[in-house]
């Protein structure tokens, strides 16, 4: 008889290797080497009754699976509409960002809605856990917690409690025991994740993941697990701002580029419905080097403000800093600021930054960057109420970006009264803001600097016509 040969296979790509090694050749993954039998062919796999018969797609309630609102506006935005009864989601997040506070405020609502949740802690005590329920005012009779590690002792629990809700924090320190590995390796993460992945669809309990993420941001663990989960959020945020994020980036009930925002407070975290304010300084008068922006986020639009700086210099070599923008980018702008807007910054130092601690990465903030270093070179302000979108291209042509319509939109919700566009789009542009189409720097410019405004741009204009 011919002796069988085993298969070495990663647990976390998939990827066959002859013998075993200690890393994987293919994604990199440390330890995920596992020894397993060769497949057996389909011809030999014999035909086994299913325990439920297959029904038509017709005679399936839709209605089944509708989601159940979270009480929280924009982590039901993110999730679309809410938590659907059966489904596994997956918050990661860095630690200290705030997960466990926002996953006690969701379960606060939870409760106070009448319904049944179980929060599973692994990495605090229960009382520690109470202790940060009462100072977030999280405190209700229908929430049970249960400080655990043990796989089975936590399905244990579920079935005594029966909640409708099932969080485990985090999916890390669960151990499977009779699974091989350490807590938290890729094993045991995938062994613990299939469990509760089938509670969820065997009892329709909504589960949520609490999930760590390694030092380049992504989520610790096998690459499997974002595979077997249906909703994968990102909880960001930095450590010196109050501000945080909470970015869908897969979602099998929604749309997988929303954002929620929250504020982080003493009391707790709450959400930020209208962020834009925060991205906005508020100036009693117009001043040179500040301009306004509409950046897109996922879906969301939000304003927000760039600042810029110039400052002659008697240094060889004047420096360049960039906060919460692209440095690449504004390399680029002063570039062809000096080629095409006779604007030559050899000499002098130059500061750009956006107010808030707002991130912007896309092209759409070309034409704000060059109008706030403009403004601060002439040392003239751009007037209340405008907004600048566009790219801006080497040639010094103002190029187009998608959901022009959008951002003007929420531009004129915000009061803002002119929007500086590129001349390309061809978009219908809502009514009650001016628009300004352009084509090159020197009209981007002089639509920005010669816009008559009549009124404060955080004042509401309704649909007058100008």
């Amino acid at each position: 008889m011919a002796k069988v040969k085993a298969l070495f296979r990663c647990a976390a790509c998939g990827h066959q290797v002859p013998k075993w090694v200690g890393r994987c050749p293919d994604c990199g993954e440390w330890g995920s080497i596992e020894e397993g039998l060769p497949p057996v062919a389909a011809s030999g796999a014999a035909s086994v009754a299913p325990r439920s018969p297959a029904v038509r797609i017709t005679e399936i309630d839709a209605n089944a699976a509708g989601a159940v609102p979270t009480g929280i506006g924009e982590l039901d935005r993110v999730l679309g509409r809410g938590v659907v009864p059966g489904s596994v989601i997956l918050l990661a997040g860095e630690p200290g960002v705030g997960k466990s506070t926002l996953l006690l405020e969701a379960v606060k609502h939870w409760a106070h809605a009448g319904r049944t949740a179980l929060y599973v802690t692994g990495e605090e005590s229960a009382g520690q856990v109470r202790l940060r329920a009462e100072r977030t005012d999280a405190v209700h009779e229908n929430i049970y917690l249960a400080a655990e590690t043990d796989l089975a002792t936590i399905l244990g629990h579920v079935e005594q409690v029966r909640p409708t809700l099932l969080i485990v924090d985090s999916v890390q320190t669960v151990v499977a025991t009779g699974t091989d590995g350490v807590s938290g390796g890729v094993t045991q993460i995938r062994a613990s994740t299939t469990a509760l992945v089938s509670l969820a669809k065997n009892s329709g309990v909504a589960v949520i993941l609490v999930g760590h993420v390694t030092k380049d941001g992504n989520v610790a663990g096998p690459r499997s697990l974002e595979h077997l989960v249906d909703v994968v959020l990102s909880f960001e945020g930095d450590r010196h701002s109050s501000l945080r994020l909470i970015r869908g980036i897969k979602n099998r009930f929604g749309a997988s580029d929303e954002v929620g925002c929250f504020e982080q407070r003493a009391d707790g975290i709450h959400e930020v419905v209208d962020p834009s304010g925060i991205f906005v300084h508020q100036h009693d008068s117009a001043v040179a080097g500040s301009v306004n922006l509409v950046a897109m986020d996922g879906r969301r639009a939000m304003v927000g403000e760039i600042q810029a700086l110039l400052h002659k210099t008697q240094a060889n070599m004047p420096r360049r800093a960039a906060s919460g923008l692209d440095s690449a980018r504004m390399s680029m702008m002063l570039a062809v600021a000096a080629k095409h807007s006779n604007m030559p910054t050899y000499d002098q130092e130059v500061y750009v930054s956006t107010v808030g601690g707002m991130k912007v990465t896309e092209p759409a903030a070309d034409l704000a960057i060059f109008l706030a270093l403009k403004s601060s070179f002439t040392d003239k302000p751009i007037p209340h109420g405008t907004v600048a979108i566009g790219e801006v291209g080497l040639t010094g042509e103002i190029r187009r970006v998608s959901s022009t319509a959008r951002r003007v939109a929420e531009a004129k919700r915000l009061g803002f009264t002119h929007a500086v566009i590129p001349a390309g789009t061809d978009e219908d542009m809502p009514s009650g803001i001016r628009v300004s189409k352009v084509s090159d720097l020197s009209e981007a410019h002089r639509a920005a600097s010669f816009a008559s405004v009549p009124k404060s741009p955080h004042q509401d204009l309704g649909d007058a016509p100008f």
